[in-house]
């Protein structure tokens, strides 16, 4: 054969060559055999073409990938998708393919089949970025902040690393955008949840729960999908600040149901109501006689209410007060000073407890024992100041003249009375 010959034969092999690269397009679905793996990327061999492609490692999966030898061997035959070109000389492999992309592709699809059925997915939180989350449904996905929750999220960290249940909300393959919920499948949760506890739970229940968040006002327990409102005047029978100071999220708590009212949604609930009772065994904790250290709590104008127990108040009537005169408990006297008492008498069935703090107090030389009577001087000008004096100590606010304060009239004036005998008789 003629060099001439040969040369045209040379000629023509390069240029059927030349005409199969030049069916190579960006944006073909191609298979590629690979030919060598390298630590960051594959070299592969584009079937039906002679030519070669660069797959870099991150172009090789959706999912992250430590090792690279992991997901692909030599002499295996992979689907891929070109996605441009490297450089003219076409011969050497200036070809750039990706495997995401071609998987991308089907999980776009996916995903828009599902959100046309109405149908959730599932993904994990990769990351948490300003205003929401980034989760990896195959795909990038975003979830904003204000669709994480039923209820605003401070720290929105708490959610990565989780796998969650996600409503699609909006899919656009074209643009890379998905936007999903999560607060929707809560809401959805919680709407078959609520219907099923409120045609059980009645109040009187004492039921189980957990803490599911914390307000100044009170503690939020979820009671297996709905959540219910412990007062902070619930949760225990001795007074609280915040009920941070004595509740945690997610703590296991024992509640009493107080109220139900299916149409606005409201549970109430006690947590003290299940708490052994204050004043069950106050004969023993507290006998006539007995002196404790309690914190004053209220002051009124007839006496001050002393806490001695959790939830047990006692009352210390203005003239058990001091041995001297005093116009008003205010005089000596402020809200949450701690002081001891003795006890003068118990009523359990009334939950009434008369207190003194001059009991245990030495009486000054020269101050007469009842300060209300003062002395038996009948002079024209003594008597109206006794009596104004007496006025003014034993006027009693008409809340506390009824049941309600557990004390009877006689409690709340205690020595007071005295000095009303044949005294005031002409």
């Amino acid at each position: 054969m003629s060099e001439n010959n040969v040369a045209n034969e040379n000629a023509q092999t390069m240029a059927d060559a030349l005409k199969e690269v030049e069916t190579v397009h960006i944006g073909d679905t191609v298979k590629g055999e690979v030919l060598a793996v390298e630590d960051k990327q594959l070299i592969v061999g584009i079937e039906g073409t002679g030519v070669e492609g660069v797959v870099p490692l991150k172009e090789l999966s959706t999912q992250p990938i430590d090792d690279i030898r992991s997901v692909a061997n030599v002499g295996d035959e992979l689907d891929l998708v070109v996605i441009s070109t490297i450089g003219k000389d076409k011969e050497n492999g200036q070809y750039l393919l990706s495997k995401k992309r071609l998987e991308a592709q089907k999980v776009w699809a996916e995903i828009k089949a599902k959100a046309d059925a109405g149908e959730t997915i599932t993904a994990p939180v990769t990351s948490v970025v300003k205003g929401g989350l980034v989760v990896n449904a195959g795909v990038r996905g975003f979830v904003p902040a204000s669709m994480v929750a039923d209820h605003f999220v401070e720290d929105l960290s708490q959610y990565k690393g989780q796998e969650l249940e996600f409503k699609i909300v909006e899919v656009e393959p074209n643009d890379n955008r998905l936007i999903l919920s999560h607060r929707a499948i809560v809401e959805a949760n919680k709407k078959e949840a609520r219907a099923e506890i409120f045609s059980k739970i009645q109040p009187g229940d004492v039921v189980e729960g957990k803490v599911a968040r914390l307000t100044n006002f009170g503690a939020f327990v979820d009671l297996g999908g709905v959540d219910g409102l412990v007062h902070v005047s619930e949760i225990a029978f001795d007074h609280v600040d915040k009920p941070s100071d004595v509740l945690k999220v997610g703590q296991d708590v024992k509640v009493k149901v107080l109220a139900v009212d299916p149409e606005r949604d409201r549970i109430s609930l006690s947590i003290k109501a299940t708490l052994p009772q204050p004043w069950d065994n106050i004969e023993t904790e507290a006998p006539a006689g007995a002196v404790l250290s309690g914190t004053v709590r209220r002051l009124t104008n007839f006496g001050a209410f002393v806490e001695v127990f959790p939830g047990v108040e006692g009352l210390v009537h203005i003239s058990q007060i001091s041995h001297e005169h005093i116009a008003t408990p205010n005089d000596v006297l402020k809200e949450g000073q701690v002081v001891d008492v003795k006890v003068l008498s118990v009523d359990p069935d009334q939950h009434r407890l008369a207190l003194s703090i001059k009991a245990l107090q030495e009486r000054p030389e020269g101050v007469e024992e009842d300060w209300p009577a003062r002395s038996n001087n009948r002079g024209n000008n003594d008597r109206p100041r006794r009596n104004n004096r007496r006025e003014e100590h034993t006027a009693i606010p008409a809340e506390y003249q009824q049941d309600d304060s557990g004390f009877s009239m006689g409690d709340l004036l205690g020595d007071a009375l005295k000095g009303f005998g044949s005294d005031d008789q002409d």
